[in-house]
């Protein structure tokens, strides 16, 4: 069974997208980018700021599907720039303090809206 997930907290998609998508009890969450979804726009301060927000956007879809990071199973950063490498992590490190998800980081040319950072994630039931 395939279930869309749209939190009403979480940023609207910026194309034709789901922010979520739950099939049997796996959850695919979206690349999720440091945009407030009470103003739409990106957060000021830089990549540890846009990380923040990115991680809490991501919070808000897992919850919305009655999940929350302790489900993560995988993540996939993505970075503008990977002199940043060590500031998302520390940022990302304090959302997974036991048994952090498997992940990969890359860098690439451009992500969209111009920003620092997104992050994908999968998640599962307990």
């Amino acid at each position: 069974m395939r279930r869309v997930v749209t939190p009403s907290n979480a940023p609207k998609p910026l194309a034709p997208y789901s922010v979520g998508i739950n099939t049997n009890g796996t959850l695919y969450v979206s690349g999720q980018l440091g945009i407030d979804p009470a103003t739409g726009k990106l957060v000021e301060g830089g990549v540890e700021a846009q990380t923040k927000q990115v991680m809490e956007n991501i919070g808000n879809v897992l919850k919305a599907d009655n999940m929350d990071f302790g489900n993560v199973v995988k993540c996939t950063i993505f970075l503008k720039d990977m002199n940043d490498f060590a500031t998302v992590n520390a940022v990302y490190g304090t959302y997974f303090k036991v048994d952090p998800p498997a992940r990969e980081a890359v860098q690439v040319a451009c992500l969209p809206m111009n920003v620092d950072v997104e992050i994908s994630c999968i998640a599962v039931e307990d």
